[in-house]
């Protein structure tokens, strides 16, 4: 096996064709526009080469515990790869706004409307049509291919890594067991907390009444933040896309994060935090990429260019709801305290041998 033979490189290094040089005009920066996109798909593809195994596993009925840090790490390496991709921004802005403009109008009406695989990415870790902009339910698969249209079309009859995660949590349990009620014990410490919360800004003499109404405002608002989690029917009424009892699940996980057998789980939810974070920033970076290049020109796709994509960026939070999780976190010291039987059902036990 030859160097060059197994990774196709007459394939790939012969794959830049400017469009500047047909013109007899070649603009030296079309080279770097080509190989940084380019460059983008083959890391889009090893994106989702990831994340359709990890649909795999997530679609079995029981996901086998030695697969969770299966799960994490090929997560992980997705949050990698996007960085790079968030990183990658800074060697496109190396290319002047007027040397873009060089060979720019050359590439009209092509543009990232037309990237299947980002496509396919936002499809399958959950973003609904229903979710998106009017503009972009306009140019959603009109401007793909008949080819590319249907294989995005089957991405969204697919469940979602979303809808699995959701699914898994569903099914975890951790929430009542073994005549244990976390949930009713977690509503009665925060009830407790939120009293001596009030009674501190009652007593408080530093405050004058107007900072003291200011304060219990403040306490009521969260108090309905949690009283949403509390009752099945206003939750139902929230702006969440994750059930009830898998928010419970995830909340129970992050609240007893330091447990051997929540480690993992807890990886799982703070690295798909970091995922969604990691893709907001490159939407942000490319936002402002376009905005340092074409200023308030219209896209080559017909969008509006850089205020399109900031409010895609702003719009597009995959797992909101994990987000949200920080809302009812409690501190460590004031959780409700696990039945022995139930902490050595969450911990590892070593057998130690006497000598």
């Amino acid at each position: 096996m030859h160097y060059s033979e197994y990774l196709k490189l007459d394939k790939i290094l012969e794959a830049q064709f400017l469009e500047s040089s047909k013109k007899q005009k070649p603009a030296h920066d079309e080279m770097l526009f080509i190989i940084i996109h380019q460059v983008y798909e083959l890391w889009f593809k090893q994106i989702l080469f990831e994340l359709e195994s990890i649909r795999t596993i997530f679609k079995k009925e029981i996901v086998d515990d030695q697969e969770l840090g299966v799960i994490v790490s090929r997560i992980s390496r997705c949050n990698k790869i996007l960085k790079l991709l968030v990183d990658q921004v800074s060697i496109i802005e190396t290319m002047t706004p007027s040397a873009f403009l060089e060979f720019r109008d050359l590439l009209n009406p092509a543009s990232g409307f037309q990237s299947l695989q980002f496509r396919k990415l936002e499809t399958i870790l959950g973003l609904k049509l229903e979710d998106r902009s009017q503009i972009e339910r306009k140019f959603f698969n009109s401007r793909l291919k008949p080819n590319e249209q249907a294989e995005l079309n089957k991405a969204l009859s697919e469940k979602s890594l979303k809808e699995l995660v959701n699914s898994w949590l569903s099914r975890l349990e951790l929430i009542d067991t073994k005549g244990f009620s976390f949930w009713k014990n977690f509503k009665q410490t925060v009830d407790i907390m939120l009293k001596n919360d009030s009674n501190t800004i009652k007593n408080n003499k530093t405050l004058n009444d107007i900072e003291k109404d200011i304060e219990i405002k403040n306490l009521e608002s969260i108090k309905s933040s949690f009283n949403v989690l509390f009752n099945q029917d206003e939750y139902e009424k929230a702006d969440f896309s994750l059930s009830r009892r898998s928010m419970l699940a995830a909340l129970f996980i992050t609240t007893y994060q330091d447990y051997p057998l929540m480690h993992l789980p807890y990886k799982i939810i703070s690295s798909l935090l970091e995922m969604d974070e990691w893709i907001t920033k490159w939407r942000y970076a490319h936002a402002l990429m376009v905005k340092r290049m074409l200023g308030q020109r219209i896209g080559t796709g017909g969008s509006s260019g850089h205020e399109y994509l900031r409010k895609t960026a702003e719009k597009h939070v995959l797992f909101a709801d994990f987000f949200k999780l920080n809302t009812f976190l409690i501190p460590k010291s004031k959780r409700p305290e696990l039945p022995k039987e139930i902490q050595e059902l969450l911990g590892y036990h070593y057998q130690v041998s006497k000598r």
